[in-house]
């Protein structure tokens, strides 16, 4: 897709809404408090300083951030496969993502085995002001997923995969296997891709991927130099040739955020496309930008976009995402669209 060629855009983006896509991964709760800080107050019993909340919101964090984006983008079905705990948060984990147009709860389960992974956002807002985040308040699962928990997770995949059009998975958690995406989930997902190899599964952890199956990677640089061993470069040439190294060995794609110097996506024949970041158009806040990649990649690649489009489309995505202040936002075909056209 030329930058320019809004028809093919177009044809792309008509695919969306007969898209079915399925998100695997850590869901999460993402709180916001907005704090009023000119209702100043000090404790009578501690004589420390009181935050005065004037406002709560909520909305899916985590996975469910990529699921956001597949809303935003009219995906016609969206399948989540995860878990939260039977308590307020998860109360209102559900109840978030049950609001979501076209999205299906049939394999997002409710355990009282697990807590629902939360972060809790203290902001500061004043008019006129960018909103500035406090201290996150966290809470997560420390202990490995219980061996039922992980059996319906993997049911569920094995149920659910062969009536997809591609499957995102994001490791969220910190330690290993204390979340949804376990060495059993990796097994089951790794197979599945092996069997039906025109199925796009798309892969991306914070812990890194080391050890991951044959999937398609998304990364950025950081984690391709952990994952490969490389040294750690800014040079594009050099992380285009790591990227490109990889998809050849992995024998899937392979994608790299560089934040303000783009994405590079590489093919396992030798292929490898760059797409620089769009200007910065003001005050940016990153978080959610690489969810909004991951989320776009993998619609527009089972949209028929090459290569190339994928990257642009994703690319405009996480531009639009980081100028999106003080929540985790999302991008829509229409603001992609005056975005890469005006």
């Amino acid at each position: 897709m030329n930058i320019a060629d809004k028809t093919r855009f177009e044809e792309i983006a008509s695919v969306y809404p007969r898209l079915r896509i399925g998100v695997i991964g850590d869901f999460c709760l993402d709180r916001y408090l907005e704090i009023d800080p000119n209702r100043r107050e000090v404790s009578i019993e501690t004589g420390l300083q009181v935050y005065n909340v004037v406002n709560v919101r909520a909305q899916p964090g985590g996975a469910g951030t990529i699921l956001n984006n597949l809303v935003a983008l009219g995906i016609g079905e969206i399948h989540p496969v995860g878990f939260c705990g039977m308590d307020g948060e998860g109360y209102e984990l559900r109840r978030a993502l049950s609001a979501k147009p076209h999205v299906f709860l049939d394999h997002f389960y409710s355990t009282d085995q697990r807590r629902t992974f939360t972060y809790c956002k203290p902001l500061l807002v004043e008019p006129g002001k960018a909103p500035v985040e406090l201290n996150r308040l966290d809470s997560k699962n420390w202990t490995p997923t219980p061996r039922p928990v992980e059996e319906q997770l993997i049911q569920a995949i094995q149920a659910l995969a062969p009536a997809m059009d591609a499957l995102i998975v994001l490791e969220q958690v910190d330690i290993a296997n204390t979340g949804v995406v376990t060495r059993g989930v990796l097994d089951v997902l790794g197979a599945i891709a092996e069997q039906n190899p025109n199925l796009l599964v798309i892969a991306d952890s914070r812990r890194g991927l080391r050890g991951y199956p044959k999937l398609t990677l998304k990364m950025n640089a950081a984690e391709l130099s952990a994952l490969t061993g490389a040294p750690a470069s800014t040079n594009l040439d050099d992380l285009k040739q790591t990227a490109s190294s990889l998809a050849k060995k992995h024998q899937r794609r392979v994608f790299v955020t560089l934040a303000e110097k783009g994405i590079i996506g590489a093919d396992p024949d030798g292929r490898v496309e760059h797409v620089p970041a769009l200007p910065i158009r003001g005050e940016i806040d990153i978080v959610g930008a690489g969810d909004a990649v991951t989320a776009n990649l993998a619609s527009a690649l089972a949209a028929g976009a090459t290569l190339k489009e994928a990257l642009q489309i994703a690319n405009a995505a996480a531009s639009i995402v980081i100028h999106q202040l003080g929540t985790t936002g999302t991008a829509s075909v229409a603001q992609i669209r005056e975005l890469l056209f005006g």
